[in-house]
């Protein structure tokens, strides 16, 4: 068994670097065109990942034991988990504008909290609920004035089938969050990642009889280039769960509303609000104040142990 490194602020900068890489992957996704098949856009992000994964294994020399796990069933699981929730996520983003499809996405941190808590019995201090909870705020300050589906005159099918795909996807992704914490406890982040994405492109190709597209070059090039990000972001993100629990790093997720928000404006033209402004300001506090609350922790735990140490 691989031992568990606890590193709560290492494991905080890999998921917001996770993050950076995973909204550049949505934004390859969306610059695709909404009418490609989520199982195709599912294939090309899970094949296309293999690539950075395999050369960044080749290069640090864990290729060949990346294919060695004691625990195939609990990566078949991670893997139908994750794909359908891949599936349903860009079905929604495909489907809805970006900042909608992000701000939707944020029930994935609330669920992962609980999730965490319920199932692998992580304690969730009055701390970590508080910044989740006011994150939830800055959210919903955020994607109010933006959330088409709730305007009068009332919602497009189409982007309601995207909005409850989010939803669905977030829950899905909170129930993938809690297996792949399970699997690092065991198994080194390469065969999780490697596995991942292998039993992810197999799954997804099953969907090439209901109808793929020939694709003009522009997209094509957009959907490998979202594969690559994908892979990265991947290793990032499975990396981070090995350093912190998931109750810790799940908060970080909102750090890409105000990415979001600025590729937004510059890619898409959706020009930020105050409300946006003061949204992300929010969520960005509820961030730094569990940032400082980790500092603070690994201080006392130091001093805790330097109290208890034997002396010689």
């Amino acid at each position: 068994m691989h031992s568990v490194l606890r590193n709560p602020m290492r494991g905080i900068a890999l998921k917001v670097s996770s993050v950076v890489v995973f909204l550049a992957m949505q934004t390859f996704i969306k610059l695709a065109g909404s009418e490609i098949p989520p199982g195709q856009v599912t294939f090309c992000r899970s094949f296309f990942a293999l690539f950075p994964i395999i050369a960044y294994l080749a290069y640090i020399g864990q290729l060949r034991a990346a294919f060695y796990t004691a625990n195939p069933v609990g990566h078949l699981k991670r893997g139908t988990i994750g794909i359908m929730s891949m599936a349903f996520g860009f079905y929604g983003l495909l489907h809805l504008p970006l900042p909608e499809a992000i701000a939707l996405g944020y029930a994935l941190p609330l669920v992962a909290v609980i999730f965490a808590a319920v199932f692998l019995g992580e304690t969730v201090r009055i701390y970590r609920w508080s910044a989740v909870l006011v994150g939830i705020v800055g959210v919903a300050i955020v994607s109010w004035p933006k959330l088409t589906l709730f305007r009068e005159g009332g919602m497009e099918a189409e982007q309601a089938v995207g909005a409850l795909s989010v939803l669905l996807s977030a829950v899905l992704g909170g129930m993938a969050m809690i297996q792949v914490r399970r699997l690092v406890e065991e198994e080194k982040t390469a065969t999780i990642v490697l596995y991942f994405s292998l039993t992810a492109s197999v799954f997804s190709l099953a969907s090439l009889p209901f109808g793929w597209l020939i694709l003009p070059w522009p997209s094509a090039l957009y959907l490998v280039a979202a594969g690559f990000c994908g892979g990265v972001a991947q290793i990032l993100l499975t990396e981070s769960y090995r350093h912190a629990d998931v109750s810790t790093i799940a908060p970080f997720e909102y750090t890409s509303i105000l990415l979001g928000s600025i590729v937004a404006y510059f890619v898409f033209g959706d020009v930020p609000s105050v409300t946006m402004l003061i949204g992300t300001l929010i969520v960005i506090s509820a961030g730094i104040f569990i940032i400082y609350r980790e500092h603070q922790l690994g201080i006392e735990q130091r001093e805790a142990r330097k109290a208890t140490t034997p002396q010689a």
